[in-house]
């Protein structure tokens, strides 16, 4: 009975402060979440203000960078750009040397040499966005030279003009730049293209690209030459256009295909002190086998000069399917030239034709292209590189019109026809730097006192960097 009445009272005992106490267990617990909710609005608020920190400092970094010019160097060359994009500086160029070994020249006429074929740095920028020059010298001759100086607004890509020296847009070949050329030397049709010119152009790409167009006038300047000085107040008008079907399917052509036609006309008044002809057309190892009549040069009384229309048509044409690339064209230039004796004086509008068929195979799988090729594997004994290897090859002729002879040309010093064919192989270590292997041989007509001038055989290699 005790120890029933003991246990009942323990229980009240228990129920009664449990009640008595329920009211400040539940402050406690109260103010321990007044205290836990605190301590959350702080690290939040703190939380926020690290965040807003993080973004001001974020703003502050991209602001910087986008009022910081950038400097970059690699493949392509060294560049210096405003951080708006409206400012560009690049310095880029490209060295050649060759070995010319002339087999089979028991005359010697020929010279096997090491020479600096090339040597040109390239100053190239952009002021104001819209507006881009170049500067190109080359160092490799006796005397430097400029080349390339021009200035270009590119307002859109359907429209640019260009003024300066710069390339002409007729030859094929000749508007390659000398670094993606497949041969060491150019085909046959490079001789009836003049190589750069001081005039005015218009230019652009329409229809998305497939549609290329240049039209320009320019002082006006022989086969072959090099002009800064016009000798006559007659100019030439140049025009291309050229298709490119493919343009739009930029991600995956079916081919790499352009084609089109070249063309120019204009007015040339020679004298005897300066002819406006060409000094000589070349074989494709570099030797004169073609000149006009000249006293100071033949015993033949009397010099050739220019002396009216001087007209140009190349049709000209590409394609690059995956490692295979061709590249053909046909070159026709009339000019009418006149000879002075001193007592007599003779005219006739002469036609020189050449053609041209160029292929290509990269061995190590590389995409074709007429520009130059980047390949898979740069060139690294250490790493199982060894670059690209393209085999070369291509066909040309050049015929000299046959009433150039005797009156206006000795057919005991130039030739009729130059028949050419050649081989090679190149080697690109990787997209700068290139060697070149190249044999070429080179049949002729006439040209020497007892007939026909002996074939050129001509053997060259080229070591080429670039950037």
């Amino acid at each position: 009975m005790v120890t029933i009445r003991w246990k009942t009272g323990l229980l009240l005992f228990w129920a009664l402060s449990a009640v008595v106490g329920a009211p400040q267990l539940v402050a406690q617990q109260d103010s321990a979440a007044e205290a836990t909710q605190q301590r959350l609005d702080d690290l939040d608020q703190q939380i926020k203000v690290l965040s807003r920190r993080w973004e001001l400092y974020h703003d502050s970094v991209i602001n910087a960078a986008k009022s910081r010019p950038s400097v970059t160097a690699g493949a392509t060359g060294f560049q210096l750009k405003s951080a708006d994009g409206n400012f560009v500086l690049k310095l880029r160029g490209y060295l050649q040397t060759d070995a010319r070994v002339y087999l089979s020249d028991d005359a010697q006429v020929l010279t096997n040499d090491l020479l600096l074929r090339r040597v040109r740095p390239i100053l190239e920028g952009t002021v104001y966005k819209y507006y881009d020059f170049r500067i190109m010298p080359d160092f490799a001759g006796a005397a430097p030279t400029i080349f390339d100086a021009y200035f270009e607004a590119r307002f859109k890509p359907e429209f640019a003009v260009r003024a300066g020296k710069y390339k002409p847009a007729l030859g094929l070949e000749r508007y390659q730049s000398a670094t993606d050329v497949k041969f060491i030397e150019r085909g046959l049709p490079t001789n009836l293209a003049p190589s750069r010119d001081v005039g005015l152009q218009i230019s652009g790409d329409l229809a998305g690209g497939i549609l290329n167009y240049n039209g320009a006038v320019f002082d006006g300047v022989p086969d072959l030459a090099s002009g800064l000085n016009d000798i006559a107040d007659g100019k030439d008008l140049v025009g291309r256009l050229l298709i490119v079907p493919f343009a739009k399917n930029v991600d995956s052509p079916p081919v790499d295909l352009a084609f089109g036609i070249a063309a120019s006309t204009g007015t040339e008044e020679g004298s005897i002190t300066a002819t406006g002809l060409t000094a000589g057309y070349r074989s494709p190892g570099q030797a004169t086998v073609f000149r006009y009549l000249s006293s100071t040069t033949t015993p033949v009384t009397g010099t050739v000069f220019a002396d009216g229309r001087r007209e140009r048509f190349i049709p000209q044409a590409y394609l690059n399917k995956g490692p295979v690339g061709l590249l053909a064209e046909y070159a026709i230039s009339r000019q009418t030239v006149a000879r002075d004796t001193g007592i007599t004086r003779s005219s006739r509008k002469l036609e020189h034709k050449a053609w041209q068929v160029e292929g290509s195979l990269f061995l190590t799988g590389e995409k074709n292209s007429f520009r130059s090729v980047t390949p898979k594997k740069q060139f690294d004994p250490f790493a199982d590189g060894w670059g690209a290897f393209e085999l070369v090859a291509r066909y040309g002729e050049l015929d000299f019109d046959d009433d150039a002879f005797p009156r206006y040309a000795s057919p005991t010093a130039s030739v009729t026809e130059e028949k050419a064919w050649a081989v090679g192989l190149n080697w690109h270590l990787g997209r700068n730097v290139k060697l070149m292997f190249n044999y070429e041989q080179t049949q002729f007509e006439g040209g020497a006192t007892t007939g026909d001038r002996p074939d050129e055989k001509f053997f060259a290699t080229r070591f080429q960097t670039s950037f």
